[in-house]
């Protein structure tokens, strides 16, 4: 984000790029993360409802 602000700031226009992307990475990061956390929880109370 840090990046994006000063890209944008200075007129660096690949300084934005790169801050945008890393943003998106993170946003992917998590999601990736929730969706495992979600198999997990419905894995264990599927295990437990046999």
């Amino acid at each position: 984000m840090a990046k994006q602000r000063l890209g944008a700031r200075t007129g660096n226009r690949r300084l934005a790029a790169e801050g945008r992307t890393e943003t998106a990475e993170a946003r992917l990061l998590r999601t990736k993360d929730m969706i495992k956390a979600t198999a997990r929880k419905i894995r264990r109370e599927f295990r437990s409802a046999r």
